[in-house]
């Protein structure tokens, strides 16, 4: 079954649920990394210097509508008036106040944030510890600058991926072919539709999705395509060819160096077809 048919399918059960829809063109952008609850901090600490700088300069004499409007609020719930005598006396201890939860509130985000880093250490050391250490050693960075000229990264990454390479065979590429010949075929490999329902099974649901920008949620509960999908796998393994679908994927560029204008600082990170079958490794395994 074709990529556009399972995207209906998957847009028509979307519209059928009332789901929320992402935005065309943007099937595969990725949220923020800043969790819920340090946005909902962030915001308070936001509103709390608007408000330190409104009563600020309604202590140094200014008067304007907004300023009283927003002073009023401040002092809302409470006895003080804005006409009594020791209204300076009020609003200081009131701007303190609201420095002292800033900090509060600052604190709780570096406890919470260094909590979630050991928590995170900790969890990537038990599935992987290589890129523990890696990230120990070298500490993720975060470009801040303006990006490439877009003509600049696409004539740079097309020299390197595009550009046919010849490759220096030694005396030893035919060693190996001659010591290879002796070698027993493989049986051939029939690929089922049970095949494809178990490696579908094993696949992450929100993973990210390719070209398609249909994710494994909507395979594994679309039966029906998996005997057209073991199908175009075993007429792949049968033609010796796959389809340009099977090899094209979506690339990001994820800066390596502070210096975020050369192309050549950014590593390549591409999500391509992420389903696959192992049945031809079980006569081995």
């Amino acid at each position: 079954m074709a990529p556009i048919i399972r995207h209906t399918a998957a847009l028509a059960v979307c519209r059928i649920i009332g789901a929320k829809l992402p935005m065309a063109g943007r099937a595969t952008q990725q949220g923020s990394d800043i969790p819920a609850w340090r946005k909902r901090i962030e915001d308070r600490i936001a509103k709390a210097r608007v408000l330190i700088g409104r009563l600020t300069s309604f202590r140094s004499g200014n008067n304007r509508p907004r300023v009283v409007r927003t002073v009023r609020m401040a002092f809302a719930g409470t006895n003080i008036s804005l006409s009594q005598p020791d209204i300076t006396q009020k609003l200081t201890e009131r701007i303190d106040d609201l420095k002292q939860k800033i900090a509060a509130w600052g604190k709780r985000i570096r406890r919470f944030s260094e909590k979630s880093r050991r928590f995170n250490q900790n969890r990537l050391f038990q599935s992987d510890q290589k890129r523990l250490y890696k990230s120990l050693e070298q500490p993720e960075v975060c470009g801040a600058g303006s990006g490439p000229d877009q003509a600049d990264t696409v004539s740079f990454w097309r020299g390197l991926w595009s550009e046919p390479v010849n490759h220096s065979e030694g005396p030893w590429m035919e060693v190996v072919a001659s010591q290879s010949a002796s070698v027993t075929p493989m049986d051939p490999v029939t690929i089922t539709p049970e095949d494809v329902t178990e490696a579908v099974r094993r696949a992450p649901n929100w993973k990210s999705p390719g070209l398609d920008g249909l994710h494994h949620y909507w395979l594994k509960g679309f039966v029906v395509c998996h005997a057209v999908l073991a199908r175009q796998y075993q007429e792949a393994l049968d033609q010796k060819s796959l389809p340009s679908l099977f090899t094209t994927g979506i690339t990001h560029l994820v800066p390596k160096d502070q210096d975020t204008t050369d192309p050549s600082k950014y590593r390549p990170i591409t999500w391509g077809k992420q389903l696959k079958t192992k049945k031809q490794l079980q006569p081995f395994s």
